[in-house]
């Protein structure tokens, strides 16, 4: 069992930066791919980024060269860095860790607007 706390979401205006954090606990970290998915209304979830439990990492076209995803495992913690966001990014974003499982956090919200 993992459980997944997200944090760090709010109100940014176009071209601004956010940082997500998500805190794991419940089980060993490492062995998880974690990821973020967002969900904006309306549209269906979709995954963001993804950093496997070796380092290797995939985003969506969408977030190529502005998203950031990384993991300590030390702290039990991946992040999400966010730059030069746009409104198209206001969604809910969520953590996951999955293996043979899936868990998913309670999501945070992220607002891009002027």
């Amino acid at each position: 069992q993992v459980q997944l706390v997200e944090s760090g979401g709010g109100l940014v205006q176009p071209g601004g930066s956010l940082r997500l954090s998500c805190a794991a606990s419940g089980s060993i970290f490492s062995i998880y791919a974690m990821g973020w998915y967002r969900q904006a209304p309306g549209k269906q979830r979709e995954l963001v980024a993804r950093i496997g439990n070796g380092g290797s990492t995939y985003y969506a076209d969408s977030v190529k060269g502005r998203f950031t995803i990384s993991r300590d495992n030390a702290k039990n913690t991946v992040y999400l860095q966010m730059n030069s966001l746009k409104p198209d990014d206001t969604a809910v974003y969520y953590c996951n860790a999955a293996r043979s499982k899936s868990y998913w956090g309670q999501g945070t919200q992220v607002t891009v607007s002027s």
